[in-house]
């Protein structure tokens, strides 16, 4: 069984948030993100328990082609409301393998999250 979330838009690159003077606008990007994917993992997630062990795959569709490092979008704002949301038990090395990839779509930015558990 597998779940998908697809959010209008991209998180913002991590190296926004880089230095002690965006702490507040992390806090604030970080709450918000966190808070559509937990919203939006409740309403798919039917009547199961979180996973204990999953495969979560992350792909962000960039309105340009500019180039993008993986490690700045590493899930990091996404990843807790997953757990929030009760789709996964948490989101540390021993209970998920995280996949990430990155394309275009200009008429359609946006990040589509898919969770499929392991057994």
């Amino acid at each position: 069984m597998s779940i998908r979330i697809t959010l209008n838009g991209v998180p913002p690159s991590l190296n926004r948030y880089l230095g002690k003077a965006n702490g507040q606008a992390y806090r604030q990007a970080k709450a918000e993100w966190t808070d559509t994917v937990a919203w939006m993992a409740r309403r798919q997630r039917r009547q199961h328990k979180p996973y204990d062990k999953a495969t979560v795959r992350i792909k962000y569709y960039f309105p340009d082609r500019r180039r993008r490092d993986p490690d700045n979008y590493c899930g990091k704002l996404l990843l807790d409301g997953l757990r929030e949301g009760g789709i996964i038990v948490d989101d540390s090395f021993s209970h998920i393998r995280l996949e990430l990839s990155g394309d275009c779509d200009p008429r359609e930015p946006r990040t589509e999250i898919e969770v499929e558990e392991e057994r």
